[in-house]
């Protein structure tokens, strides 16, 4: 009896403490409360004026905002604007400000509507899609969702799923012929 109550207790205590280890390593695993608030980024759109790029971060990276003037918009095609970012008349360009070539930071040439890449060369236009070499991509578009009148980066929303669907977030390259 005293062996069938010894086994019994060691069953116990060996239980609770695999039950604590996995506990403990659980809670190692589980992203930092600051890690978690980082994820997400709000940015105001009354906040940006035309042809002015505001550049923020989120998880690290630069992310571009340009809102775009009527005039751009003029001039742009229909797949071009497919990437736009519409809310209410205005058009926005949101990007991961990241050439797809080598991951530099391209720049902004106002008076262009250009994004250039300094490393080698690489250019954008002002939806981010890459027209000349050796930028194999456009820059990708963040997951994001439209809150009134703010961008919040990190959650997907509707917008984000149908450009998704549409194979518009510069994880392949657009056919400039479509």
């Amino acid at each position: 009896m005293k062996t069938d109550r010894r086994g019994f207790m060691l069953g116990a205590f060996t239980g609770i403490g695999a039950a604590g280890v996995l506990y403990a390593m659980k809670r190692t695993w589980d992203p930092l409360p600051t890690v978690q608030h980082a994820g997400v980024t709000t940015i105001n759109l009354n906040e940006i004026n035309e042809n002015e790029l505001m550049i923020y971060k989120w998880r690290g990276k630069p992310i571009f905002v340009l809102k775009k003037t009527p005039d751009i918009v003029a001039k742009q095609s229909t797949n071009d604007l497919a990437r736009d970012i519409i809310v209410g008349e205005a058009h926005y360009m949101l990007c991961i400000g990241l050439c797809t070539h080598l991951g530099c930071i391209p720049a902004y040439r106002e008076s262009k509507h250009i994004f250039l890449c300094a490393c080698h060369g690489a250019e954008y236009d002002s939806s981010a899609i890459n027209t000349k070499a050796p930028a194999p991509l456009p820059m990708l578009i963040p997951p994001f969702k439209i809150k009134e009148n703010n961008l919040v980066i990190g959650d997907e929303g509707l917008e984000y799923t149908k450009m998704k669907e549409r194979g518009l977030l510069g994880l392949k390259k657009l056919d400039p012929y479509t």
